[in-house]
């Protein structure tokens, strides 16, 4: 039973690209590794991009900084 975790930033995302998403994770795991699409699970995690760091500052504060320079 496959059990895929899949975290982005709340940004807008739409029910049919998280749609997408799931189809495509469920075909790359049937075609590749031959796992039932009925047996495979999948989570999309939206977190608040304040609440996610990257490159030693917080997401919103990256984003910021890169829109600047």
């Amino acid at each position: 039973m496959p059990f895929v975790n899949v975290k982005i930033t709340r940004d807008g995302v739409t029910a049919e690209q998280k749609a997408q998403i799931v189809a495509e994770i469920t075909a790359t795991l049937q075609r590749v590794l031959g796992k039932r699409p009925e047996h495979t699970h999948i989570v999309i995690d939206e977190v608040d991009p304040e609440n996610w760091g990257y490159a030693g500052v917080l997401t919103t504060e990256y984003r910021r900084q890169q829109g600047s320079g």
